[in-house]
């Protein structure tokens, strides 16, 4: 899906704020907009605030947030984001979903951010699509709704469906839909602004607490899983972390297979090659210190490892993320 502004006439974005509604993507969300029209030196976006009422909204942090028009009387959008940070809020879901069908949705994209998305699956306005949600809400939207195709992505973008996670996925979901309207040398001189090395890209996947995938019944496992993660540059043994964890060697070996169907050296290096991914795509270190700082020994193990995992060497991968920037 590509929204394209002319040079007359800037593309006209909707964010209806449910009750609640998180105050940070709202910010993060409507500041990039402005951004862009700020470098662009002229109006590509035009933002309204709606709530279903009219009536002010308190969002996640308490405040009271005043907002532009109800629903029942926007004008004609190019882009409605429904906002919302709770599934348990009182929503008058007839009136949310009567307003959204009064706005021409033959042609007008849906977007929902953070549990925006859970409103809009309610309604029936995800059926058949692909969508997320924050990572906390994903086993709910997938068991609530059958109809609806659940990732735990990023942001998902399917024909006329538009659904991100929220939090820090705003800035990636907000450049992205920039990028596809403005053109992409915009877009990355609009990150720079951001201080933003990397523009993630929607199929990455949100980074789930171990707890939360495997449930608290395993402290065990959440422990040598968390051990891990403090002790990238200088690995420990399998033994060791057993040790540490108080449970022998094969039973931490038969808690990884059981939770996360690996064993723990496997899981180990998957963390160190996924921290060293990070660092050659986010930062200016050399490969060599990459490769020290997430556990290798030497220059040549760290590369025949990357990329037996990834299916490329890090220089490769290096020269990826320069190719973005310049192409």
């Amino acid at each position: 899906m590509a929204l394209q502004s002319s040079a007359a006439k800037p593309l006209r974005y909707g964010f209806l704020l449910l009750p609640h509604a998180s105050m940070s993507d709202l910010a993060i969300a409507t500041d990039v907009l402005t951004r862009a029209n700020q470098q662009a030196e002229k109006k590509l976006y035009e933002i309204l605030t709606l709530s279903l009422g009219g009536e002010p909204v308190t969002l996640s942090n308490g405040f009271k947030c005043p907002v532009d028009l109800p629903l029942s009387y926007t004008p004609k959008l190019d882009l409605l984001f429904v906002l919302a940070d709770d599934i348990h809020n009182d929503v008058n879901l007839d009136e949310f979903a009567r307003g959204i069908n009064a706005l021409n949705l033959d042609k007008m994209p849906l977007a929902g951010l953070g549990c925006g998305s859970y409103w809009l699956a309610k309604a029936g306005f995800l059926n058949g699509h692909r969508a997320t949600i924050h990572w906390q809400e994903i086993s709910r939207l997938n068991d609530e709704f059958q109809d609806v195709i659940v990732s735990s992505n990023l942001f998902e973008i399917d024909r006329q469906r538009l659904t991100c996670a929220g939090g820090a996925a705003t800035f990636d979901f907000l450049l992205s839909l920039i990028d596809s309207s403005q053109g992409h040398e915009f877009s990355a001189r609009l990150s720079e602004l951001f201080s933003m090395e990397r523009l993630r890209p929607g199929n990455e996947r949100q980074r789930i607490p171990l707890a939360t995938r495997i449930g608290g019944s395993q402290p065990k496992l959440t422990e040598a899983v968390s051990l891990m993660e403090a002790n990238i540059e200088e690995p420990l043994s399998t033994d060791d972390i057993a040790y540490y964890v108080g449970v022998s060697r094969r039973q931490l070996e038969r808690l990884f297979k059981q939770y996360l169907n690996t064993v723990p050296s496997k899981y180990y290096l998957e963390l160190r090659l996924g921290r060293a991914r990070q660092l050659l795509q986010q930062t200016s270190k050399s490969i060599v210190q990459i490769g020290l700082a997430c556990g290798f020994s030497s220059g040549p193990h760290f590369s025949s490892t990357y990329r037996n995992h990834f299916g490329i060497t890090p220089r490769e991968e290096r020269a990826q993320r320069t190719q973005t920037y310049v192409s």
